[in-house]
């Protein structure tokens, strides 16, 4: 496994991820993809440490991929659940970490509604001079890096399944369609494919893209609206690599790849859309509308999917286009080698 070239203690967000750490995770995860075919898909890698799933919010398939990954690295697994914990007593987030620090755990793969969680618990577990692993399995509207990263190598393994690189990406449009302003996926994807070389486009309602890029939107827009085309921003980066549109049609022209974001109704405090019949007529992503996109391309979409409205029940079910499922199984790779990463210096 190529290990030498990793350094990183913990894992908490895509944004200062160096190419070389990108095509490591890449390239251990295609090791851990050949495993998971075999027979005895076990590997005795992180034998004797102890993972915890510590997920404050609900998840069906983070939780479930991180402990089927640890699992098979003969990992010993501990799973919390905040409704059935001390929390309900009063106990704090830090005092649950360490709850759990002292029960002998290696790695903790934190998941929480509010962004910055992993950070303070691997602040705190630096602070107390242990060689705790912290690994960010989402955090509120801040990143996704394990989703971030198996989407990349689902596409990249569909480029070239036998060996899986960044480079792939270089020139690659990639269109991300959704809830933008609510997607912790979102941002975590725009780092890795911006960092890849590949052309990013971003579509969705004024009301769901973020306040930051919006605010960006207002200045860039100024002498272009006597065009008449206010469904564009030219770039949002000096390497004309990150674009936005309000409308969805030139996100998806010519595009290789389509990635729809789920409606997040939980995080909506306002009414952001007229309606969700509306929202798909507009947005959803149906056959008909990938006729703009390359004949070959590919829809993701990280799950769980509202049918219907981000994208129709028959193209969701179609592995001509979707790369859905493949997406829940490149998961478990892909946390394999996360979680060998970080805990290959400790034993």
């Amino acid at each position: 496994m190529p290990t030498t070239t990793w350094n990183r203690h913990h894992i908490l967000s895509l944004a200062d991820f160096t190419t070389t750490e990108y095509d490591t995770v890449l390239q251990t995860a295609a090791s851990f993809q050949e495993v998971l075919s075999r027979r005895t898909k076990k590997v005795p890698t992180l034998q004797g440490q102890v993972v915890a799933n510590l997920f404050f919010e609900s998840s069906t398939r983070t939780r479930s991929s991180f402990e089927l990954a640890a699992k098979r690295l003969s990992a010993d697994t501990l799973n919390f659940a905040a409704a059935s914990s001390s929390m309900t007593k009063g106990e704090t987030i830090l005092d649950t970490a360490k709850t759990y620090l002292a029960m002998g755990t290696d790695i903790m793969v934190i998941r929480h509604r509010e962004a910055g969680v992993p950070n303070a618990i691997a602040a705190e577990m630096d602070r107390l001079g242990v060689k705790v692993s912290v690994l960010n399995a989402g955090d509120g509207q801040h990143e996704h890096p394990s989703q971030a990263l198996l989407d990349l190598f689902t596409i990249t393994t569909l480029i070239d399944p036998a060996s899986p690189r960044l480079e792939l990406l270089k020139g690659k449009k990639i269109a991300i369609i959704g809830d933008i302003l609510h997607s912790r996926v979102a941002r975590s994807n725009i780092w890795s494919l911006i960092a890849s070389g590949a052309e990013v486009h971003l579509a969705a309602p004024p009301t769901l893209l973020p306040k930051l890029f919006a605010e960006y939107i207002l200045e860039e827009t100024e002498g272009h609206e006597a065009a008449g085309d206010k469904s564009t921003v030219p770039s949002l980066s000096p390497n004309q690599q990150l674009f936005i549109h309000w409308q969805l049609e030139p996100a998806l022209q010519n595009a290789d790849f389509v990635m729809t974001l789920r409606l997040q109704k939980e995080r909506m405090t306002a009414h952001l859309l007229p309606s969700l019949r509306e929202y798909h007529h507009l947005f959803g992503i149906t056959r008909a509308k990938l006729q703009l996109c390359k004949p070959n391309v590919k829809v993701l979409h990280p799950g769980p999917v509202n049918r219907g409205v981000e994208i129709s029940s028959d193209l969701m079910d179609d592995p001509e286009f979707s790369l859905i499922q493949s997406q829940v199984t490149s998961g478990v790779a892909v946390r394999m080698a996360l979680l060998y990463l970080i805990g290959s210096g400790k034993v």
